[in-house]
């Protein structure tokens, strides 16, 4: 219910999916399935990286930071989606709304620059391969991941900074499955329009200069190996159709809602569940069945951990 003005918003009511009881109950099984793949898919890559004596490359470790941040950013925002598709009061704390908030642009941004570093990777592995040891090396990885986590840090960071202090009086209906920065900007008491702005200059300007960098990076190789050898554009091809797939999928979104997030479209939703719940599945089920050294490095463990308990 929306509140008069004047009044203090202490929660804001999320309206979900407007849909039947009987599609609500198949969302609610549906979502939860897939939450659940989610969250055992990358803890599986991540511990058969960490654990595996086969997958020490740069590419398996940028994978498992990789599906750390899918894992986070998904938990984020699905567990309470999921709960709402049950509730009649969909409700959420303001200070719940502010670190849902906060938490997702800040893995959002970390994983984005993660992509590129991957890009890099794939780029000295295809176009340099006799120098990518010494490229690539332990104390460029170890840069990679720290300055990800300090772009996601001072994306979120300069967005909320302006935000929690916002005035909210009223009304605190938000059209959406989760606390999402354009809507709530929306409900604030004050004129936002410098703020607006702000956050399609730094939301919407980072999520397409990253997705071009990333098409230019691929162009490149992709032109550089059929220079080469035109008989190695299909191994490229292969080796890079995944991350172009993960790519698009998580970028399109993005850059759709928060390059134009003020105008009203109905799929906005349909297009947030894409980046926040289809996509962090997409890594596991993709780097995995799609990858022979993953799948026999994880039979290896699953055998090394059947032989330690029979032993115990």
């Amino acid at each position: 219910m929306d509140l008069k003005n004047g009044s203090v918003v202490t929660e804001f009511i999320l309206l979900g999916f407007s849909i039947q009881w009987k599609l609500q109950i198949f969302s609610f099984v549906t979502f939860s399935l897939v939450y659940g793949a989610t969250v055992l898919g990358n803890i599986l890559i991540m511990v058969t990286v960490t654990f595996s004596s086969t997958l020490h490359s740069p590419m398996y470790f940028l994978l498992g930071n990789l599906s750390f941040f899918d894992l986070c950013l998904s938990t984020v925002t699905t567990p309470k989606m999921i709960t709402d598709l049950l509730a009649e009061h969909k409700a959420i704390s303001i200070w719940g709304c502010m670190a849902q908030m906060f938490f997702m642009h800040f893995f959002g941004g970390a994983e984005m620059t993660l992509l590129i570093a991957m890009a890099f990777d794939r780029y000295v592995a295809i176009c340099k391969p006799l120098h990518y040891g010494t490229i690539m090396s332990h104390r460029l990885l170890n840069g990679f991941v720290i300055l990800s986590w300090i772009i996601g840090f001072i994306h979120t960071t300069s967005q909320m900074v302006l935000t929690v202090n916002l005035p909210f009086c009223g009304p605190n209906v938000i059209d959406s499955i989760f606390c999402d920065l354009p809507l709530v900007i929306k409900l604030a008491c004050i004129e936002t329009y410098t703020l607006e702005l702000f956050v399609i200059s730094d939301s919407g300007l980072l999520s397409l200069i990253c997705f071009i960098l990333l098409l230019v990076s691929y162009t490149v190789i992709l032109v550089t190996v059929w220079q080469r050898s035109s008989g190695g554009l299909s191994k490229a091809l292969s080796t890079l159709s995944a991350h172009i797939i993960i790519v698009t999928l998580f970028f399109g979104p993005c850059i759709f809602i928060y390059a134009w997030p003020f105008s009203s479209f109905s799929g906005n939703k349909i297009l947030s569940v894409f980046y926040t719940v289809i996509t962090p599945l997409l890594n596991p089920i993709i780097y995995t069945l799609r990858n022979q050294k993953m799948q026999e490095a994880m039979r290896k463990l699953r055998f090394l951990h059947v032989s330690s308990t029979q032993n115990f």
